[in-house]
Formats: C-alpha cells, structure tokens, sequence
C-alpha cells in the first residue's frame, strides 16, 4: 500500500507494507482524509513529529474481532488510552498520561490506504452522512467539546476569533445551540459561509474592547491569545483552541487585573457532533476547497498551505 510520510518538513509518498491489527483493533480502508492545522503545524515542526499524519478520516472496516463493524463506514476518536489509569476511569481518556494520538503522537496517522484503530474508538456513520462531510467528524467534535467545558446560555454573545477552517465549524456549532455569534476574520468568502446558519461574520479590521463574556480564540496564529483577552470582559472567558509552532508571547497583567478565565480546549466527544453531522444543519460544502488523491499528497499540502483556503481532502 501507499502513506503519506512527513519528516523535516518534507511530505513524500511511500510504498510500505499493510498494518497488521492486533487483538481488539480494528483494520480499516481510507476512503478519506482531511488535512488540517495541526497537520500544517506537524509540518512546521510542531511536536517534532515524523511518519505518517492524518487524523480527520473516514473508512470501511476490513477487519475486526468483532464481525458486526466489518463493512461497515466509520470515522475513530484519535486519542488512544491505556484505559487503567486515574484518567480513563474517571471518563478523561483523551488526557490519559500514556495515550498516543493518531497522527499526532506515537501511532501512525490516517493519510495511508489502510489504518488500525481499537474497535471501542470506532463510530459509525449514518447512512445519510455523505463521505465528505464524515471527514468533518472530528474537528466538529472539537467544536462541540466548548459546550462540554462551560454554559453558554440560549441567545449569549460570544466572540469567535478567527475565520479558518476550526473557526467557522465553532460559530456553526455554537450558533446552532442558540447563542448569538459574531464572528471576525480577514476574508467576506469564509465568514459568509458561516452566516447560512445564522453567524454574524464581520470583518476584523478594528476588534473591539472589553465587548463580550465568552471569547473563542480559533486564529491559528501566536497573536490571537493576545486580541482575545482584550476582546474580554472582566471575568470573563477566553476559549483557546489554538495550537501553533513555538511560544506565544503575552501580556499576562491584562489577564490577572480583569481576572480572565482561559480554558484550553481540545478534543470532543463524537456523539454530538455525529448528530449534528446527521440533522443536515451545517455548511461543510463551501468549506471543501479541493480534493487530491492520496498518491499526490505533497501537492495537496502545499495547497493546504495556500492563504485563504479552507479543507483539501485525500481520498482513495
């Protein structure tokens, strides 16, 4: 088979040998992948990773202990637990101090013609899920783990920061729960996407001060921590949801006078998001700006990397 390798910087294709499956996981066909940040970022040197990325996917079941998943189309949480410590049996799995994260840390990721997963991250996809919005799976998870974290009252306003491809699947979810969302970024073409499912898309030239209670950092820039806490009421909150390459730079006096709340937020669970994917309610399409297959994986990186374009999926 075929996989995406990324080292020093560097994205090549490789022929290597099928993953054999151990006891209680799962084989599973790519049938496609979406490239991300943290993919960019990996790329940038992030987590100083090398080998296969990937962890936004959706595939079919080849193989499995359990007969039931054979055949059937799946998307997989990406953190892998050891399932005995303090944090998995209190339900933190995905902070489980031995985890590996597909993609990410210590397990080859999904950019591959085949991928092993354990059978209990698995989640099956509604028949009426289309391939190319169940690759969207688990960044809306992410999205969906802000209303896990803190209440957000119906009809709130809450600041999203930043229009790429996390940011508008955050003012898409939030919106859909019933607040009321104003989002800022640098391009009219993405915030109008968000605005089909009620999202106030405004344009970031002049941020303003100390306006809201709730403040989503989804930039994907170092700068953005810094714009959302002053974008923040005292005591009030700052989601931070990016990750990016290197140390961010802040003045955290701002933070301890007006007594600023910062929660990092990261993965989410997929049963709200599979639910979301399933009403029908979200803007994927517009967010899908190109398609490669995986055997051109460098060429989809560097369009990945292009300003202003949003998700380039790999697909078989």
């Amino acid at each position: 088979m075929i996989a995406v390798h990324l080292e020093d910087g560097k994205i090549s294709v490789r022929r290597t040998g099928k993953p054999r499956r151990k006891p209680g996981e799962a084989l599973i066909r790519l049938l496609r992948g979406g490239i991300c940040n943290t993919d960019i970022e990996l790329l940038r040197g992030y987590y100083s990773f090398s080998g296969v990325p990937g962890h936004e996917f959706v595939g079919v079941v080849a193989e499995a202990d359990d007969p039931h998943w054979v055949g059937r189309t799946v998307v997989g949480e990406i953190n892998l637990s050891c399932g005995k410590c303090v944090f998995c049996d209190s339900g933190l799995a995905r902070h489980c101090a031995k985890r590996s994260v597909l993609g990410i840390v210590r397990q080859p990721g999904a950019f591959r013609e085949y991928l092993t997963l354990p059978q209990h991250n698995l989640h099956s996809v509604p028949e009426n899920v289309p391939l190319e919005h169940a690759v969207f799976c688990e960044p809306i998870a992410a999205a969906c783990e802000i209303l896990d974290q803190i209440h957000i009252a119906k009809g709130a306003r809450v600041a999203v920061l930043g229009d790429g491809k996390l940011g508008l699947l955050i003012s898409q979810v939030l919106s859909l729960h019933g607040a009321t969302i104003h989002q800022y970024g640098r391009h009219r073409r993405k915030l109008d996407i968000a605005a089909k499912t009620g999202v106030d898309g405004r344009i970031a030239s002049r941020l303003p001060a100390a306006a809201y209670e709730t403040v989503v950092e989804a930039t994907g820039s170092p700068d953005g921590l810094r714009s959302a806490v002053a974008m923040t009421r005292p005591r009030g909150t700052v989601i931070l949801k990016s990750t990016v390459h290197g140390l961010v730079g802040i003045d955290t006096a701002p933070v301890v006078v007006n007594e600023i709340s910062i929660i990092g937020s990261r993965c989410g669970r997929f049963e709200p998001a599979i639910a979301l994917l399933s009403s029908g309610r979200l803007a994927l399409d517009e967010m899908i700006d190109d398609r490669f297959p995986l055997a051109d994986a460098a060429r989809a990186f560097q369009r990945a990397q292009e300003r202003g374009v949003l998700k380039v999926l790999l697909q078989d």
